[in-house]
């Protein structure tokens, strides 16, 4: 194929750039051979001319199609070349955040620089047990591949963890040991896992550091070998180091830290028992504080001390040991404060009792002066005399920071030992998986002694790695028989030979080292002189003499020599050895140095080549000298070459298995991909090597099915042959040319790189011509579609517009017609209107004027009538006026002149009056008087004799009426006396009607007051009834506005109300079924750990029973799990356990025994212990119940007035129950009625109750509120009103009168009469009083109890009111419900009790029958002889009848344990399935314990119980796997369960209960414990049958629901790299969805026949739908070429197979389609648009069974398969993020398939009558007869 055919028009390609290091750019144009110039196009849009190299003419490598990128594996990828490589790791990291890739045997892992939930242990169990290219790449997948691999090729294994610092390296070891600990388990009860993993803590405190690149860096190399017994579970492991970096004890580079565990001290340093180390701050101490940065942020120190003190204490380093290892780690710290002064050029000394050296030799336990001497001080031996010579200050501190070093490095290696110890396996290793986290390739600016050693180790990892991945490709070659060249690939043993070989560079820096005088300089120049210009892999610098250069396979690093010879001499003086050694108050100090006069191990962590001490005394050295010094004086150069040449042994031995982590950035940024440091690290790891050696051979590999399902498209109808290899080789000799391009292997067709993507265009071409003439058809049918759409569409607009525009114009015309008229009538109305108004205008100003002439014409005539009378009257008064002056006058005049007269006349009779006629005239008139007189005494004279006589008559009269006057001034004294009194009674009347004016006037004024306060209280009255009415308008407004919003919002209320009732149903259920689910696995845990007990028992029984076993080995993939359940492993142990016990020595066996022993025997006491309390309990509960059955015997009598009085009482309570029940049911009818959405909704009977009841009540309040007003204020008005009105009124009246009287009788009178009328109104006031109090009080009452009912009803509608709308209906129905369900309980508590009672006394009654029975037949028995024969014997014909059985088998005690073997253990389930009854074993059981329940014989229903459910514990032990004999005993124990309630005698249980059946009930024991007990049975057999299931569908699953494909051509098969995935084409052992359906088949048919209950069927399909989803959601999960459009289609093909059989079986109300609604919607999810928000929006509320994880998994995970397909955008991830970030869910990725959900069994009456069962001959039950 020429380049031409690839190198087209928009081919994509990569072109180098310096900051991306690879761009992708488009061809503009085709390219041609010898073109010069690409025309390119790149990705933000920018043209480019890239030119070719005029010398190679290499054309820029090619970019692959987009479906292959995001690959698992690299090598997948049809071009394969470094662009292409980063691409996809970044594509995968950035977009999938998929950390981990696989690249051919290579797993490249990726820092994250975040915590990510991939890690739990539900994704262990997921890779547990999984092919390594079924799954996506994983450090478990690694770790699985090695664990199987070990297991199946009984090879030892090895995972080489590599990278650069900071790369994750340790993180990586720690989960593949944590996946070993966790997958394996403990062989011994030691918990070695735990042991192994708490190594980690230890080794991180002292050999990791932190650096600029990494916080926790392990800064030395180690490699831990995970023993393994013969059934491959941990019992130990082991632990190499390699290159400890010791220098980092005395100097530390900027921002970086010493080791963590000195850090660690000095945080722990308050701590009581570390005052003796005197430490302090960090910053205090020279050692600790270089780096300027002593705290990690995120990490506590002192936190991190109590985990690595703890690790200690778990792996066996008592206190004592923990505290001599931080003494040492202290004194280090002190010693690097200690100071030194010089007192010249070549001397120097400690100044005296320098406080730091003092502190470290107190901690150290040696003499100061000592000390000091050879701190400052050395010994030089010479062949005839030793001299001690001073140093200078600066060698004097190369010297402290040597033996500071050397303290360390040996301490290390002391606590890397005693882990060992710790971790030692106590049996033998069968086998081992080592995991070796060593150092990457490094390159800094300054390169040391360090990055030597560490890049020569990694030359020597490569060359291994490239020797086995070169193998495994000639491998493949072989094993599939095609011919093959050797492959070229680059071999680094020049590099190595140039480090390590004769005369190499270690060779010369030891021989160097042996010189006197030897300097780096020398050093330097031999190696110029060895290797320059004479080995093309060694350089020296241009402008440097003390540096050289070395290219290594990743990269060329220039070394400096400085300092290389002192670090590979690591020189430590011996005298300073010895004073430490010298130490005898602390022991463990000599322990670190006591093995220096041996050869080290080549394993051992960097000794470092020191000095040894020389036990002779000091003289000259004659015997051999140089001898000892040369096997004690191996440097550190030559000490790692070793130990690098003996892991390179062990790796040769093992099966290895390759990590190499990856450092993205340098910033610890979380998923930021850096390409240039990516680039460096993938060339310096071997990757790219990986790549090239698989690109030069065949990358691309298919198998033929997986071809034809693929290129199937490019083949015609008559290609295809019926042999698929033969026609794949048809094809490809038509498509490809070149057929070097391509191999036929056995079962694979092997490709050149570049082949599959050109196969791919090829198909993508044809199904693109293929879319475009079906687009072109298709868009063709749709426009001519739409074209007759639109014209008939036309057509009928026309027709409709032309229409509507005649109307319009009849319309207008009708119009213009109607508006003529109307303006006709219009105007007409305008002007009559106009008319009118003018002439009402005009009349009424005629009105108006004519009344205004009238009125001023009537205003002139009535001035002029006015002015005339005003004249007359004037003339009037002027008349008599004058009339009565002149009068005045006139009368003047005459009495003036009367004066005059009368005057004159006085003068005149002065005059006469001194005359004597005048005396004359007086004697005349004296004469005449006395004449008159005599004249009268005469008369007189005759009066008095008249007189006498009278007065004679009167006396005579006197003396008769003087008794009567006598009489009469008796009276009248009496009378006297009365007026004294009366005048007495007037003056008290006159004082009280005084009294009475003062409180007449204090009433006025208290009337006045009251007037007033009536006045303002009806004036406050009548202001707060505006208040109250206004009150009450703004209420009923707001009654208006919530009724308003009421039916507003009662359809989402109500919605809301369904909802949250769902929910809190589906929470409730979810509470019940969560409690169910921790009893039953705590059952499950009893059960598990009872059998265990068991196991042990029969071990301990074996092991005494056979003295010499014979060995049978086990299969080596034998679980530990599995073995316990089954017979055979119960041998195994047996056998096993002496022979590992015979190799060990005796004492440690007979201790093994003894504590096993022990165990055993503590727990037999303590279950006879529980037995006996059980039993003590027991009796005691029997001696109650006799002793009151006894007093209840003695008192009948009492006892049944008791009854009558408690029957009377219950009718009473039943009578009242019926009614709360009645007032119940009106309340809960309409919610009751149908559970349709619209049972709440408005006008729904529910929502009407309550709508009447809020109206009402509402209503009522109101009522209430007017009612209280109207009466406060009648009240009032009465009691204010009434008493002035008969009293103050009259009273004032009265008053009045009595100032008018003046007389005494009429005051009297009056007083009376006032009296009298004060009574009256006393009385009326009395009555009305009492009247008026007497309704007060009524009213009050009625108040008061209207204000509670008020408060209640306001507190009840205040509370409904807080509560949310949908919850108000809710609260009230509960309120009602729990006060009616609170009496209904009291009732029902009350009818328990009497229907126990009546119980109680049926069976004392049956009892008492049965005994009157009895005497009955005994009297009968002891009639005499005699009286028999006396009678006449007549002969009767006796016809046989029928026995009528009583549904009992009777058997004896002894031939109980033949009932439980033959009914129980030997019993074969298929046989009784098929021929019999179902469950006749449960009624066999069931009817002997009837039989021992008629006898009354406790014992032997106890022992019954026992030995049945023992029987069956034991058969389910034997045969547990079977799922048939679980099946069998599931039905069977849940038959007897519902026998044993059903003819319990309880009522709840006797409802369905024939009257037959009810005679056959339990008369004297209540086996309710038992029936407990099987209830526990049940649940355990249920466990164990669910494990059955998961056992046999587990393989089934993932081949048959996502791996086959059952819609054919539907899922495009995608190239594969050298992980094979699993073949998703039905071959010959696959599983299919038909082998599910059919084990489904099997499996409900076999627990039909079994007779099992329907609902514990349903609950079992749940459970088996539930694992059936949940294992291939988990799948899809960690598999990435799940993830795509046609595979979500084909599960969804699947799922519905399966509900298809859920509706032929009946079970689709069984809840088992609900389970498999995760996976439906991670299918929709495959399936829907992934581009907008309305996507995104649509997607989280279809997804609401899958989490956020779950969800975002899958997003990430989505592939294409084929190019119309597209990715899902980052962006569109991060907007499904933002939605779901409410939402709140697991955390948790996996599904646990591992989770059983609670059962239950509901009670299932049986109907079958026990009389009628017949036992057959074949169950070999002839020992029990029917009773």
């Amino acid at each position: 194929m020429a380049a031409s055919e690839l190198y087209t028009k928009y081919a994509r390609v990569w072109i180098p750039d310096p900051e991306e290091v690879w761009k992708s750019a488009e061809l503009l144009k085709d390219y041609k051979p010898g073109d010069k110039v690409l025309q390119l196009r790149l990705e933000e849009g920018k043209d480019l001319e890239y030119s070719l190299d005029p010398k190679t003419k290499e054309l820029p490598p090619l970019r692959n199609p987009d479906i292959l990128v995001g690959e698992n594996d690299l090598t997948a990828l049809s071009y394969l070349h470094e662009p292409a490589v980063l691409h996809n790791l970044k594509v995968r990291f950035i977009d999938s955040k998929l950390i981990y890739t696989y690249c051919g045997i290579v797993l490249v892992a990726i820092n994250p620089y975040e915590q990510l939930p991939i890690y739990g242990e539900d994704i262990i169990n997921a890779y547990s047990g999984q092919n390594m290219g079924d799954m996506d790449p994983h450090i478990f997948a690694v770790a699985e591949e090695a664990y199987k691999q070990m297991a199946r090729d009984e090879r030892n294994q090895s995972i080489i963890v590599s990278g650069e610092s900071g790369a994750g390296k340790t993180v990586s070891a720690k989960y593949a040991m944590r996946y070993f600990a966790t997958v394996s388990g403990s062989a011994s009860e030691a918990n070695v896992e735990e042991k192994v993993l708490a190594s980690n803590p230890i080794m991180e405190s002292i050999g990791n550091a932190k650096t600029t690149r990494n916080d926790n860096s392990s800064r030395f190399g180690k490699y831990i070998e995970i023993g393994f017994d013969k059934r491959y579970r941990i019992i130990g492991a082991n632990m190499r180091t390699y290159l400890l970096e010791k220098s980092r004890v005395v100097f530390q580079a900027e921002e970086e830290r010493n080791y963590h565990i000195f850090y660690q001290l000095c945080a722990s340093a308050a701590l009581p028992e570390f005052k003796t180390l005197r430490l302090g701050n960090a910053n205090y101490f020279h050692y600790t504080k270089q780096g300027g940065s002593p705290v990690i942020d995120g990490v506590d120190d002192a936190k991190e001390m109590v985990n690595t003190r703890q690790a200690c204490t778990l792996l066996g380093i008592s206190d004592s040991y923990q505290m001599g290892i931080f003494r040492i780690l202290a004194g280090i710290l002190h010693l690097g404060n200690v100071e030194f002064a010089s007192r010249d050029s070549d001397s120097c000394t400690v100044p005296p009792k320098h406080e730091p050296l003092t502190i470290f030799c107190d901690l150290m336990g040696v003499e100061y002066e000592e000390m000091a001497h050879w701190l400052c001080h050395r010994k030089l031996a010479t062949a005839t005399e030793t001299y001690i010579k001073p140093i200078s200050k600066l060698h004097a501190i190369n010297a402290r920071d040597a033996l500071a070093k050397h303290i360390y490095a040996n301490l290390f290696n002391w606590i890397v030992d005693h882990v060992n110890k710790a971790l030692h396996a106590t049996v033998k290793q069968h086998s081992f998986i080592g995991v070796l986290d060593i150092y990457g390739f490094e390159t800094f600016e300054i390169n040391s002694f360090e990055q030597f050693c560490i890049n020569y180790a990694n030359e020597k990892l490569q060359q291994q790695f490239n020797m086995h991945v070169f193998k495994l490709e000639q491998e493949e070659y072989m094993k599939e028989q095609i011919p093959w060249t050797l492959i070229d690939f680059y071999d680094n043993q020049p590099c190595i030979n140039l480090i390590e070989a004769k005369m190499g560079v270690l060779d010369l820096l030891d021989e160097e080292c042996k010189m006197p005088k030897g300097s780096d300089d020398s050093w330097a120049q031999k190696l110029y002189n060895t290797h320059l210009n004479k080995c093309a892999l060694f350089e020296k610098p241009r402008m440097s003499n003390k540096a050289f250069i070395i290219k290594h396979f990743a990269d060329k690093v220039e070394y400096q020599c400085e300092g290389f010879l002192e670090k590979n001499k690591d020189t430590v003086y011996e005298e300073q050895i010895r004073v430490l050694k010298s130490s005898k108050k602390f022991k463990l100090l000599p322990e670190l140095f006591q093995d220096e006069e041996k050869v080290l191990s080549p394993t051992s962590a960097a000794p470092s080549g020191r000095v040894p001490l020389s036990r002779m005394p000091v003289k000259p050295a004659k015997a051999r000298p140089g001898q000892a010094s040369k096997e004690h004086k191996k440097t550190v150069g030559h000490q790692f070459r070793n130990s690098l040449h003996l892991l390179m042994e062990t790796l040769n031995a093992t099966t290895p298995h390759y990590v190499r982590c990856i450092k993205p950035n340098d910033f610890k940024f979380p998923f930021t991909f850096d390409e240039k440091r990516a680039v460096q690290q993938l060339r310096a790891c071997g990757v790219l090597e990986t790549i090239r050696i698989s690109a030069a051979g065949f990358p691309s590999r298919w198998t033929y099915q997986e071809f034809f399902s693929r290129y199937r498209v490019l083949m015609k109808q008559k290609d295809v042959l019926g042999d698929r290899k033969q026609t794949c080789k048809n094809v490809l000799e038509k498509l490809i040319q070149d057929k070097d391009k391509y191999q036929f292997g056995k079962t694979k067709i092997f490709f050149r790189a570049g082949q599959v993507a050109y196969l791919e265009k090829i198909r993508a071409d044809k199904l693109r011509a293929a879319c475009i003439r079906i687009q072109k058809t298709i868009r063709g049918w749709l426009m001519r579609k739409k074209y007759m759409r639109m014209r008939k569409a036309a057509i009928t607009i026309q027709r409709h517009v032309r229409g509507y525009q005649a109307r319009c114009y009849a319309k207008f015309l009708r119009r213009t017609r109607a508006a003529i008229t109307i303006q006709k009538f219009q105007r007409m109305y305008v002007v009559r209107k106009r008319y009118q108004c003018m002439r009402d205008a005009t009349i009424a100003l005629q009105a108006l004027l004519r009344g205004y002439m009238v009125r001023n014409k009537y205003q002139m005539m009535l001035r002029e009538h006015k002015s005339v009378v005003i004249q007359k009257h004037v003339r009037g008064w002027l008349a008599r006026r004058r009339y009565r002056r002149t009068l005045q006058a006139i009368v003047y005049l005459q009495c003036c002149y009367r004066r005059m007269m009368a005057k004159r006349e006085l003068k005149k009779l002065k005059i006469e009056a001194r005359s004597v006629e005048r005396y004359k005239k007086l004697h005349i008139g004296l004469e005449n008087k006395i004449m008159q007189l005599q004249r009268k005494i005469d008369e007189q004279n005759k009066e008095y004799k008249s007189l006498l006589e009278k007065m004679n008559n009167l006396e005579i009269t006197y003396s008769t009426e003087t008794e009567k006057l006598r009489s009469d001034v008796e009276r009248l004294r009496m009378s006297e006396e009365e007026a004294k009194n009366a005048t007495n009674r007037v003056l008290s009347l006159q004082e009280e009607i005084a009294k009475l004016r003062k409180e007449l006037h204090q009433t006025q004024s208290e009337k006045k007051s009251i007037e007033e306060r009536a006045d303002k209280y009806k004036h406050e009255t009548e202001q707060l009834v505006s208040e109250l009415k206004e009150q009450n308008s703004l209420l009923k407004t707001e009654k208006e506005e919530l009724n308003r919003r009421i039916h507003d919002q009662a359809r989402e209320i109500t919605e809301s109300m369904e909802k949250k009732l769902v929910e809190e149903t589906k929470q409730l259920e979810l509470d019940l079924n969560d409690e169910r689910l921790r009893y039953q696995n705590l059952l499950n845990e009893f059960s598990r750990l009872e059998e265990r007990y068991d196991d042990l028992k029969d071990e301990m029984n074996l092991m005494v029973s056979i003295p010499k076993p014979g060995h049978k080995r086990t299969d080596s993939t034998h679980s530990s799990n599995e073995s316990e359940y089954t017979f055979s492993s119960e041998i195994t142990e047996a056998e096993d356990l002496p022979l590992r016990m015979e190799q060990e020595p005796s004492e440690k066996k007979a201790a093994l025994d003894m504590s096993l022993f022990l165990k055993l025997q503590k727990r037999v006491s303590e279950l006879e212990q529980e037995k006996q309390s059980l039993q003590d309990e027991l009796d005691r509960k029997e001696e109650q119940a006799l002793r009151a059955k006894a007093k209840e015997e003695e008192r009948p009598p009492i006892r049944g007035a008791e009854l009558e009085y408690e029957s009377l009482k219950r009718q009473e309570l039943e009578s009242e129950n019926k009614k709360l029940k009645n007032e119940l049911n009106e309340l809960q009818k309409a919610l009751t009625e149908t559970r349709a959405p619209e049972v709440t909704a408005p006008g729904a009977p529910a929502y009407r109750v309550l709508l009447d009841q809020l109206t009402s009540v509402s209503e009522e309040l109101e009522v209430r509120k007017e009612e209280v007003l109207i009466l406060r204020s009648q009240l009032v008005s009465q009691k204010e009103a009434i008493q002035p009105k008969h009293t103050m009124t009259d009273a004032t009246i009265l008053l009045e009168d009595v100032q008018k009287m003046k007389d005494k009788g009429e005051i009297a009178q009056a007083y009376i009469g006032l009296k009298e009328t004060n009574r009256l109104l006393e009385s009326q006031l009395q009555s009305q009083k009492k009247s008026h109090e007497n309704e007060l009080e009524s009213l009050r009452g009625e108040i008061q109890s209207l204000k509670e009912e008020n408060n209640r009803q306001q507190q009840l509608l205040a509370q409904n009111l807080q509560l949310p709308p949908e919850a108000r209906i809710e609260a009230s129905l509960q309120h009602e419900i729990t006060r009616l369900t609170n009496e209904n309980l009291d009732l029902m508590e009350q009818l328990e009790k009497q229907d126990k009672t009546v119980r109680k006394l049926k069976k004392q009654l049956k009892v008492f029958a049965k005994k009157i029975g009895e005497l009955e037949v005994g009297q009968m028995e002891n009639i005499s002889p005699g009286q028999i024969i006396d009678e006449p014997i007549r002969p009767v014909n006796i016809p046989r009848k029928e026995k009528d059985f009583q549904g009992m088998l009777e058997y004896k005690k002894e031939d109980e344990q033949k009932l439980v073997k033959n009914l129980i253990l030997e019993l074969k389930p298929r046989g009784v399935a098929v021929n019999l009854i179902p469950g006749l074993p449960a009624y066999i059981l069931f009817m002997c314990v009837r039989h021992a329940d008629y006898l009354n014989d406790d014992q032997k229903v106890r022992s019954l119980l026992t030995s049945t459910i023992n029987g069956i514990k034991k058969v389910l032990k034997k045969r547990g796997d079977d799922f048939e004999t679980v099946s069998f005993w599931l039905s069977n124990t849940c038959r007897f369960l519902h026998c044993l309630k059903q003819y319990s005698g309880e009522e709840g249980f006797m409802k369905h209960n024939t009257p037959r059946q009810n005679e056959h009930c339990l008369t004297n024991f209540d086996l309710a414990e038992y029936r407990q007990v099987l209830s526990d049975l049940a649940i355990q057999i249920y466990q164990q049958l669910v494990r059955v299931l998961e056992n046999i569908l587990q393989p089934m699953i993932v081949s048959g629901m996502l791996e086959h494909e059952t819609i054919q051509g539907v899922s495009g098969v995608k190239p594969t790299g050298l992980r094979k995935r699993t073949s998703s084409i039905a071959d010959e052992g696959t599983y299919t969805l038909d082998s599910i359906i059919r084990q489904l088949n099997s499996f409900h048919s076999v627990m039909c026949q079994h007779g099992m209950d329907p609902e514990l069927i349903k609950q079992v399909v749940k459970q088996m739908f539930y694992i059936i989803g949940a294992v291939t959601l988990n799948n899809l999960l960690l598999r990435k070429d799940m993830c795509s459009w046609s595979k979500g289609m084909q599960i969804r093909y699947n799922v519905s197979q399966l509900e298809e059989w859920l509706r032929d079986k009946n079970l689709m109300n069984s809840g088992a389609k609900e389970t498999l609604e995760p996976l439906i919607q991670a299918a929709q999810l495959l399936q829907v648009k992934k581009k907008t928000d309305e996507d995104a929006e649509a997607i989280c509320s279809m997804c609401n069974a899958l989490t956020t994880a779950q969800i975002v998994k899958v997003l990430n995970l989505y592939t294409p398969v084929n190019e119309f397909e597209e990715r899902v955008l980052v962006s569109f991830i991060r907007t499904i993020q933002v939605r779901l970030r409410d939402r709140k869910d697991s955390p948790q990725l996996l599904m646990d398939a591992k989770h059983i959900f609670p059962v239950t069994f509901p009670f299932n009456p049986s109907s079958l009558a026990l009389e009628t069962i017949q036992i057959p001959a074949s169950l070999g039950l002839g020992f029990i007869s029917r009773v």
